[in-house]
């Protein structure tokens, strides 16, 4: 339902119940009456170009450390993998002697 409101939005439409029910139904979705009206009167007087702006913003430095955390899950892979083989060749220098 978000996603309608965005749409409608983007399309320089007005965000109200009439056109958001349109657009869920233009795309086959059962729309709630009481879901629609709860969305439209929850954007009232919000600037929906500043929210995105800002989600925008606020999502930036999630991303990056998301990021930072799967580059320290690969160092850590290939220094278990690094660990592992120096224990297989001290197992075999052992077993030769």
């Amino acid at each position: 339902m978000i996603y309608a409101a965005l749409l409608l939005h983007s399309a320089g439409k007005k965000v109200d119940e009439h056109s958001l029910t349109k657009v869920l139904e233009a795309a086959g979705a059962k729309s709630d009456h009481a879901m629609v009206k709860a969305v439209v009167s929850s954007l009232e007087g919000v600037n929906i170009d500043d929210a995105i702006k800002q989600a925008i913003v606020t999502s930036a430095p999630a991303v990056a450390t998301s990021e930072a955390k799967e580059e320290k899950k690969e160092e850590k892979k290939e220094e278990d993998t690094a660990k592992k083989a120096e224990e297989a060749a001290a197992g075999l220098s052992s077993l030769f002697g």
